[in-house]
């Protein structure tokens, strides 16, 4: 059999198993299930969020023969094999990118006459929707607004600001939002124990973050690093194949801070740098590592940390170690160094006075005091 990865072995196949967008599942499910379907849908959000795959759940489901109380498609009706085995004739994609000019939609246009050989709807899905040209967006324009009974379009976008006003007041519009990390990571550990992968929570936790919200990119790290770790996935191999600085590097430079350390804080500047990371990098990483510190102070924030449980553990125990005014200096001192780091043409030098006056903090402040 050959391979096939993760993104398409394990996209969701209904409402049920779609990740992270329960309010917009839910709502196209009352729509089917109330048969209060609109004629123009508009999803748009980040990429590798559900939009094209929730489309095409919806558009299976509205054409199976033998729905299930809660609009999930039966799978056994002709439809919906159809749809499962690739070879159906009521859904019809057009990818925006590339299929831009007037004389695509005039074509799509055309095509939306014709009746569905099985099943109620012919459902057309255009892609990257905001890659239309105006021309193409008017041409489209009447249809969209009075299309046959049996036609139902869901145009998708990551950025809905760039479509014309008339289109926008035509369509329903459903707004994705990034996955939680939390979601993707018990995403990641379902498809790990179905795969027979032993994988460290926080390495699973790492790829969740450097998806940044996306499953799809998420499933295609996933693949990446099992290709590099083998089948069993841990935290220092999976930061390793990442080029991720590891968590530690953070902690043991906050502790030099707090403690005046400037020697040992070049020193281990040096090091990272050594490991090939860039300046810029360390320092945007700093941003993080002390904010996630000031949420770690109040019990009422901590929520806000979406790390690994060992990890979290650690930001709390280094948070109640810090006082409040030494965090908040360091995250103003930190922002000040990134913007001086992108003019300046030593780049090295520039991280290395940031990270000088961020040894200094504490003396300065006593300073200060007297």
């Amino acid at each position: 059999m050959s391979y096939l990865v993760s993104a398409r072995k394990y996209r969701p196949a209904s409402f049920d198993t779609v990740i992270g967008q329960r309010s917009i599942t839910t709502t196209l499910r009352n729509a089917i299930v109330n048969q209060q379907l609109a004629h123009a849908y508009l999803f748009c959000g980040p990429r590798g969020v559900g939009k094209t795959t929730c489309a095409r759940i919806f558009a299976k489901t509205i054409n199976c023969l033998n729905p299930g109380g809660n609009a999930e498609p039966c799978n056994a009706c002709e439809s919906c094999k159809a749809f499962n085995e690739g070879r159906s004739m009521n859904i019809h994609e057009l990818d925006a990118a590339s299929n831009n000019s007037v004389d695509d939609i005039r074509e799509l246009v055309d095509q939306v006459r014709v009746l569905p050989q099985v099943g109620k709807y012919s459902v057309y899905i255009v892609d990257e929707v905001h890659m239309l040209s105006v021309q193409a967006f008017n041409a489209f324009l009447k249809t969209l607004e009075e299309p046959p009974a049996h036609a139902i379009f869901i145009l998708a976008t990551t950025e809905k600001h760039k479509i014309l006003p008339t289109i926008l007041s035509r369509c329903q519009i459903y707004d994705f939002s990034r996955i939680k990390i939390s979601d993707v990571v018990e995403h990641l550990k379902y498809i790990a124990t179905r795969e027979g992968v032993v994988a460290d929570e926080e390495a699973l936790n790492i790829i969740a973050q450097k998806a940044d919200g996306a499953m799809r990119d998420a499933l295609s790290i996933f693949d990446q690093v099992v290709s590099f770790c083998g089948n069993e996935l841990t935290y220092a191999r999976v930061i390793e194949d990442l080029n991720v600085l590891d968590y530690d590097y953070y902690f043991r430079l906050t502790d030099y801070f707090r403690d005046g350390k400037i020697g040992e804080t070049l020193l281990l500047f040096n090091e990272i740098m050594e490991r090939g990371f860039d300046a810029g990098y360390l320092l945007s990483g700093l941003g993080k590592h002390f904010r996630d510190l000031l949420v770690a102070r109040e019990p009422i924030t901590v929520q806000l940390l979406e790390v690994s449980a060992s990890t979290r553990e650690r930001y709390l125990q280094q948070a109640r170690e810090l006082d409040a005014a030494f965090i908040f200096d360091a995250l103003v001192a930190i922002e000040q160094g990134e913007a001086q780091y992108k003019t300046r043409l030593d780049k090295r030098f520039s991280a290395e006075l940031t990270l000088i006056r961020l040894a200094q903090l504490v003396e300065a402040k006593k300073k200060t005091l007297t």
